[in-house]
C-alpha cells in the first residue's frame, strides 16, 4: 500500500515552496559580537540566524578587512549550523561589489543568505542580485544563495511587490530607522520605537505593504529592530504585535537578550498547535477531503492554515505532538 502523501504535496501543489526560517535574525557587527552570537546559537540551537554586518559594522576605510574577517568566521567551526548570513553595503556605496566578491570567493558554500540594504528600486535590487549570481557562476557554485532585501527607502516601498518577485529573494525586511529618517522630520522620532511605530499611519502603511508584498510572492516578512536594549520584554511585546497585528513571521535582534523573547513571541500558542495537529491528522485519514471538527467544516483552505501553524511552531523549536513528527523527518 502506498504511503500517505505529505501535506506539502497535497496542499501546495504547483506553488513556490515557502521558506520557513528561524523566527529571529540576530545582527552582529564586529568579530567579538559575531563569535558571541555563534556561541549562543550553539547553546540554543538553530532557532535564530546570525547576520554578520558588513555595512554599518565595517569601519570606514577598512571595509575589505572587515569582509575578509566575516568570510573567515563563516568558514569557522563556530558556524556549526550554517545559519549565518551577511549584510553587504548598499548599491550607492563603492564597496558593495567587493563585499560580494570577498564573501562568495571565501565562503560562498557557507553563507546562508546575503542581505541587500538601501535599494531604491526593483531595478537596483535586480542589478545586485545579478552581480551576486554572476559571481557565484564564476566560482562554480551550483547553489542559489538566498537574497534578503531591506525595504527602507521610498523607492523600495513603492517597488516592494516587484522586489519580492525577483528570483532568489527569500525575505523582505522592513528597515524602520532609515525609513523614518527618510521623511525629513515629517515623522516624529517617537515613531522609531513603540508604541508609535505601530500607530503612526505612514509606518503602519509601510509595514502592511511589506508584509503583503512578501507573502504574495512566497517570501518571509521580517520586522525591524527594537532599540530598547535594557528591557528584553519590550522586544517580546514588539514581536508579538508585529506577528499578531501585521503578519510578520521573523524579527531582527540587536542584543543577545532579545533573541529568546522574540522567538517566544513568534511561537504559536500551545492550544492552536494541538488543534492544528488534530485537524490535519483527521484530514489525512479522510484523504484530505472535507471533515467536521467540533461542529465546524474544514477543507483544504483551513488545512493550509493549520499546516502553516505547525511549520511556524517547528521554526521556533516547539515540541510538536508525536503523531505529526514524521511529517518533519528529514527526507
Amino acid at each position: 500500500m502506498p504511503s500517505a502523501p505529505h501535506p506539502e504535496q497535497v496542499l501546495f501543489q504547483g506553488e513556490k515552496p515557502f521558506p520557513w526560517l528561524p523566527a529571529c535574525e540576530h545582527y552582529a557587527g564586529n568579530e567579538r559580537f559575531i563569535l558571541k552570537a555563534l556561541e549562543y546559537q550553539q547553546r540554543l540551537g538553530p532557532l535564530f540566524d546570525v547576520s554578520c554586518d558588513c555595512e554599518d559594522g565595517a569601519p570606514v576605510g577598512r571595509e575589505l578587512e572587515h569582509a575578509q574577517m566575516v568570510a573567515e568566521l563563516l568558514n569557522a567551526a563556530a558556524n556549526r549550523f550554517g545559519r549565518c548570513g551577511v549584510r553587504i553595503h548598499g548599491p550607492d556605496h563603492p564597496h558593495w561589489r567587493k563585499d560580494v566578491d570577498v564573501i562568495i570567493d571565501g565562503a560562498g558554500h557557507r553563507v546562508a543568505y546575503v542581505t541587500l540594504p538601501k535599494v531604491r528600486s526593483a531595478g537596483q535590487a535586480r542589478e545586485m542580485i545579478e552581480y551576486l549570481e554572476g559571481r557565484c557562476r564564476e566560482r562554480g557554485l551550483t547553489r542559489r544563495i538566498p537574497v534578503h532585501v531591506l525595504i527602507e527607502t521610498h523607492g523600495a516601498l513603492r517597488d516592494a511587490f516587484a522586489i519580492a518577485a525577483l528570483p532568489g529573494v527569500e525575505t523582505l525586511d522592513f528597515g524602520l530607522l532609515d525609513f523614518v529618517s527618510g521623511h525629513h522630520g515629517a515623522i516624529p522620532a517617537s515613531a522609531m520605537r513603540s508604541p508609535a511605530q505601530f500607530e503612526h499611519h505612514l509606518i503602519r502603511r509601510a509595514k502592511c505593504e511589506v508584509v503583503a508584498a512578501a507573502l504574495a510572492h512566497g517570501c518571509v516578512p521580517v520586522h525591524n529592530v527594537t532599540t530598547d536594549l535594557d528591557n528584553p520584554y519590550r522586544a517580546y511585546e514588539d514581536a508579538w504585535r508585529a506577528r499578531t497585528e501585521y503578519g510578520f513571521l521573523r524579527m531582527w535582534s540587536i542584543h543577545p537578550s532579545q533573541i529568546q523573547p522574540i522567538v517566544d513571541a513568534m511561537r504559536p500558542r500551545h492550544q492552536e498547535i494541538e488543534e492544528a495537529a488534530t485537524i490535519l491528522l483527521a484530514a489525512q485519514r479522510s484523504g484530505w477531503a472535507p471533515i467536521r471538527h467540533r461542529g465546524e467544516l474544514h477543507d483544504r483552505a483551513s488545512y493550509r492554515y493549520y499546516w502553516c501553524i505547525l511549520r511556524q511552531a517547528r521554526a521556533t523549536g516547539t515540541v510538536l505532538p508525536p503523531e505529526v513528527e514524521p511529517w518533519f523527518a528529514p527526507a
